[in-house]
Parts: C-alpha cells; sequence; structure tokens
C-alpha cells in the first residue's frame, strides 16, 4: 500500500498536531484532574460538566465557539496574535488546538480514575514522615498514577488523529497546513477516482485508533490489577 505525497502529508501533519494536542493539555489534564479526584469546592460540577463538554457538544459547535473565540477577530485570538503574533484560525495550530479540546476530557477522566484508585494511606505514611505535599506528589502519587497518565495521553492521542468536525469548522481543510487524515478521507471521497486514497487513509486511521485502544486498555488493567494487589 502506497501512499501518495498529499497522503503522507495529510498523515503526518496528523501526527504532528495530536503529538502536540496532547503535549500541551497534558499539564493541564492532570492538574484538573487532581483538582476533581482530591479537593471539594464550590462548582466542581460545573467544571467536571464543562470539562467533560466536548463528548457531548456536536463538533461543529465546538469548531464554531474555538472560531469565535481564538479567530483572529476573537476577543482570545485578536489578543494573542497582537501580543505574540501567534495565529491559530486556518492554521496547524488551530488544528492542534481543536484536538486539544477535543481529546481533553478523554484525558482528564483517565487521570482521575487512576488518581482515585491510589490508596491514599500511602501519602498520609509519607506525609507523617516529614515530606512535603509536592515531594509526596511528585515520588508517591505520580510514579502510581503513570499508567492512567500515559492510557489518558493514548485515547487523546487517537482522538486527536481522527477528529474532524471542530477542526474542519475552525481552520478550515487546506492541504499542507490544516489536512489532517480525516479531513483527507473527507476530501477524497468527494472527488472521482478518489475511493482508493481515501480507503488507504481509512485503513492506516483504523490502525492507529486500534493499536491506541488495545495499549489503553492494557494499561488500564494494570491500573486494575495495581489496586487489586494493593
Amino acid at each position: 500500500m502506497t501512499l501518495t505525497a498529499e497522503e503522507w502529508t495529510a498523515m503526518l501533519l496528523s501526527l504532528k498536531v495530536a503529538a502536540v494536542a496532547v503535549a500541551l493539555s497534558l499539564p493541564l489534564g492532570l492538574g484538573v484532574a487532581w483538582l476533581l479526584s482530591r479537593r471539594e469546592f464550590w462548582g466542581k460540577s460545573l467544571l467536571n460538566g464543562v470539562v467533560h463538554l466536548p463528548l457531548i457538544l456536536p463538533p461543529v459547535v465546538t469548531g464554531y465557539l474555538l472560531l469565535i473565540t481564538f479567530g483572529r477577530r476573537g476577543t482570545v485570538g485578536a489578543f494573542l496574535e497582537e501580543t505574540f503574533g501567534l495565529v491559530f484560525s486556518f492554521r496547524w495550530t488551530g488544528a492542534a488546538l481543536a484536538a486539544a479540546v477535543m481529546g481533553f476530557p478523554l484525558l482528564v477522566r483517565s487521570i482521575r480514575l487512576s488518581l482515585d484508585a491510589v490508596d491514599r494511606r500511602l501519602e498520609a505514611a509519607a506525609a507523617t514522615l516529614g515530606a512535603p505535599p509536592p515531594y509526596v506528589f511528585f515520588t508517591v502519587t505520580l510514579p502510581l498514577i503513570l499508567p492512567g497518565i500515559a492510557a489518558g495521553a493514548i485515547l487523546a492521542f487517537a482522538k486527536s488523529m481522527g477528529e474532524f468536525g471542530a477542526t474542519i469548522t475552525f481552520v478550515s481543510n487546506i492541504p499542507g497546513e490544516t489536512q489532517t487524515l480525516a479531513s483527507a478521507i473527507y476530501t477524497y471521497t468527494q472527488v472521482p477516482g478518489g475511493d482508493l486514497a481515501a480507503m488507504r487513509l481509512t485503513v492506516i486511521s483504523i490502525v492507529l485508533s486500534l493499536g491506541a485502544l488495545i495499549a489503553s486498555e492494557f494499561l488500564s488493567r494494570r491500573i486494575a490489577a495495581r489496586v487489586g494487589a494493593a
């Protein structure tokens, strides 16, 4: 199965977008998951709802909200462009932002479940020995939740690879700039003779997504085994 130059470009761009999306959302996802798992505060249910909203909203709605917020005329988008020269609309950076937003709920949920599964007595024991909270987190909690972080990152990566609705609404479908695997498949289905190319990219998408799901399931079982052993 030989890919054309355009198909290689779409696949490599998808990998780049997904990798950047996960890398940028991981620190925030870890912080939000920790808040939802370990803290009680006013508005916790609201925060949890907002985090998971992209899973429920039509992707086109999410893309439109990104467009009016981070577009060149949006409040945040205009500020970022004028201050830092950072442009999201109709750029690959916007595709990465859309992918990060769509994959964020999966990332947070996986990390939160891992945090909930941690034996709090281990953290308490470290604290009684005089370890400050940051030290306890980085030496006790973080190693225990690494499988959950990895599982969440893999799921978010797979979601980012397959993202279409929010991406095409926010950054359009520009070959070489914002045309990812999903939008390339859509393009090939709309042109005469594009069925073979669409099928090739579909097979690649299935293989990547299935591999991500298998890896995530393996890591989830490791978490369950660790909890059972504890």
